[in-house]
């Protein structure tokens, strides 16, 4: 990690808008997979949710927003976490005439640090995103003995008959790999191919437990290691993580599908 980096230092908070506070990091330095650089087997997004966006309106009054970012998984750069709090908190104080400009500035500060074009939509308490609950299969109670906590593909086995299956766990952890602390979620699995066993499944998923790495690049290795080890024709997976910061990151990466909807679930 670069040492200007914002993550893991003591931290002043600007209360006005500051676009030098987003840090960026590059994509090719946090994939762990070299040679996903040129043959990406995916294609996705990474949807952000920021949940305390405020600022003021030309009359002094503070208003309201959730946010939701989407930035595409080719994009030059992440956008490291707590820059992007810090980013959003510069607001705070700031004047705009309506939500559309603040949602325009938004726009063009994260596509300049992602090298890519960002999504935004910017939503008020009467748009709120809707709890859902995953689709398919829960494998938590699938029956194994988990003892691996460092990720390990070989865990994984499939074979057999070609089926069409959702699965989902809400094991999911992984941790920072700059300050250790834990990100925690839940992972969703659509596939076709030869089924693959779902106590296996869950065990390769608690194999991130102890592991260090960014939400994006979890979820891409979790994408290449069921593609290589258990071969199905389509494959998607998504990450929902909650929220630090105000903020929960949810990659999403298929072979098939193109636009995910924002699943918000239960500890989001």
């Amino acid at each position: 990690m670069n040492r200007d980096s914002p993550l893991g230092k003591a931290t002043d908070y600007t209360r006005q808008y500051d676009p030098g506070l987003l840090f960026a990091i590059s994509r090719a330095d946090s994939r762990q997979l070299p040679d996903l650089e040129d043959t990406f087997p995916f294609f996705g997004t990474d949807i952000w949710n920021a949940w305390e966006l405020t600022w003021l309106n030309e009359s002094g009054v503070p208003q309201i927003a959730a946010a939701e970012f989407r930035v595409p998984f080719d994009s030059l750069c992440l956008i490291e976490s707590k820059s992007l709090k810090l980013y959003l908190n510069s607001f705070t104080m700031s004047r705009y005439a309506t939500a559309d400009e603040v949602r325009e500035v938004i726009v063009r500060d994260l596509s300049n640090s992602a090298g890519a074009t960002v999504a935004v939509r910017l939503f008020s308490s009467d748009q709120a995103l809707p709890l859902n609950t995953p689709a398919g299969h829960c494998i938590d109670s699938s029956a194994t003995n988990c003892d691996v906590f460092e990720v390990d593909a070989s865990l994984l086995s499939a074979g057999g008959a070609i089926v069409s299956e959702q699965l989902h766990s809400h094991l999911l952890r992984s941790l920072c790999p700059v300050t250790s602390q834990p990100d925690i979620g839940s992972v969703l699995i659509t596939y076709t191919g030869p089924q693959i066993d779902h106590a296996s499944l869950l065990k390769y998923i608690v194999s991130y437990r102890e592991h260090n790495d960014f939400h994006e690049a979890c979820v891409e290795r979790m994408f290449v290691d069921i593609l290589r080890r258990c071969r199905p024709t389509e494959l998607s997976v998504y990450a929902r993580y909650q929220r630090r910061g105000g903020i929960d990151i949810n990659p999403f990466r298929s072979n098939f599908e193109m636009n995910p909807g924002n699943l918000r679930i239960w500890r989001q």
